[in-house]
């Protein structure tokens, strides 16, 4: 059985997914007939030239922005249906983002940028306090908790940012090039975490890689050319 193939309880599904930019001869074709399946407890890495449509397809998967056409069946529910605002409580209830750019409040502490999201939620401070303080252990910075930023290095922020995108305890964590402004090993010690992560709270991953060794780490490799999934192969994982 190959990788993209469902095992009766797809987690996620995408079934010819197109995404369009432009009209008439200006027009981008992004996706060309996306097919993919992700099980619960996936640990997928996205890879692929630039321009081979895998950013557009994490885009669509984290419901930051919408296909031209096709299904994308989420928990058994239409997403392609939904509107703006059912899209944002999707997001914000069952996925968990972490970025290149560790995206932190240079001004706050760690606790505090992990709090963002139960800010959202409106989550009372004792919660949200106890809740980041937890999210920040799991991820190695205990005793952390009142520093900046700028008091951290590269590998503690992008931990910081990993905590505030588990705090909510998400379905699928969406990280895009977690690695990318990062040395060899505090690369290694980021995926270690995120297959932790994968592994031991069942949290399914898909992160966009363009590093063969980072990739390494995951279960399934997903390869994307010319806006089509080219190959979707079993990984060892790690």
């Amino acid at each position: 059985m190959s990788g993209g193939e469902p095992n009766g309880s797809a987690l996620i599904t995408l079934s010819g997914i197109t995404k369009t930019y432009g009209q008439g001869q200006a027009a981008l074709q992004a996706l060309r007939g996306v097919e993919l399946h992700i099980n619960e407890g996936d640990f997928v890495a996205i890879m692929g030239p630039s321009g081979s449509g895998k950013s557009t397809a994490m885009n669509i998967l984290g419901c930051l922005d919408t296909p031209t056409s096709g299904i994308y069946i989420f928990k058994d529910v239409h997403v392609e249906n939904l509107s703006r605002n059912q899209r944002a409580l999707l997001r914000r209830h069952y996925l968990g983002f972490v970025f290149q750019g560790f995206n932190l409040l240079a001004r706050t502490s760690a606790r505090e940028n992990v709090e963002l999201p139960l800010l959202y939620r409106r989550e009372p401070p004792a919660v949200r306090h106890a809740a980041a303080d937890a999210a920040l252990k799991a991820v190695g910075l205990d005793g952390w908790e009142h520093h900046t930023p700028a008091e951290l290095s590269g590998g503690q922020q992008q931990r910081v940012a990993i905590a505030r995108a588990i705090v909510t305890n998400p379905t699928v964590l969406l990280a895009d090039e977690p690695t990318g402004n990062l040395d060899t090993r505090r690369s290694r010690e980021i995926m270690e975490l995120l297959v932790t992560m994968n592994r031991e709270r069942g949290i399914t991953v898909l992160m966009v890689t363009h590093e063969q060794e980072m990739a390494g780490y995951a279960k399934r490799i997903v390869h994307f050319v010319d806006g089509r999934i080219d190959a979707d192969q079993h990984n060892g994982g790690r």
